[in-house]
């Protein structure tokens, strides 16, 4: 596989979600959203210092306390024709890519080719005000399975802990990633910058 992906467009235009069959976010979900976006507040980005994974509780967690982390439970919910072990340890399955709108195969002996990604990510909380937080409440943050997507790595890589208005997924899915995105920032009263909270609005006029 050529893994190389200099990710989308400008010219994409928006079609339907990526997911397995699913169609377009209904009008109310965009209009909270909008609303949502128009309620945070708007920051400049702090600095990164101190931040680590650890700081968000290191390892994957068991939130719901059904046995299996919340790795494996993400790519049970995201991947189709999923294989386990143990009831719990994803071993295979397929992935419809929502960031890149490849297929890709997954398989346990090679981890990286699916990743979990956070949507609002780890670091750029960090620098946006979760260094405050509580260490409870920063693990709650990177366990929560509404900021958590299953997606291929190459695209995630390059994303890495940029916002909205540095990286972008692939036009079919920026207006889902919108959405996402802001209810993340708005559950948790993060804030975005100018420059994210513009690019935002962008992807909510492509609905």
């Amino acid at each position: 596989m050529d893994v190389r992906w200099s990710g989308p467009s400008s010219s994409e235009r928006p079609s339907e979600r990526p997911s397995s069959g699913a169609s377009r976010p209904a009008e109310r979900d965009v209009a909270k959203a909008r609303d949502d976006l128009a309620a945070l507040r708007v920051a400049p980005e702090g600095d990164g210092d101190g931040y680590s994974r650890e700081r968000f509780g290191g390892r994957w967690k068991d939130i719901d306390r059904n046995g299996c982390d919340q790795r494996n439970d993400i790519l049970a919910r995201d991947l189709r024709q999923v294989r386990k072990r143990d009831d719990c340890v994803v071993t295979s399955g397929r992935l419809h890519d929502p960031y890149s709108g490849r297929d890709i195969a997954f398989d346990r002996s090679k981890p990286a080719e699916v990743q979990i990604d956070h949507v609002y990510p780890l670091a750029l909380a960090w620098r946006m005000g979760a260094s405050r937080w509580s260490a409870d409440r920063r693990e709650r943050f990177a366990n929560d399975p509404d900021n958590l997507l299953a997606v291929w790595g190459v695209p995630n890589r390059q994303k890495s802990d940029s916002g909205p208005a540095e990286w972008q997924p692939a036009a079919a899915f920026r207006c889902e990633y919108g959405i996402r995105y802001i209810a993340v920032a708005r559950k948790y009263a993060l804030p975005v910058t100018r420059a994210d909270r513009d690019a935002l609005r962008g992807f909510l006029d492509r609905c």
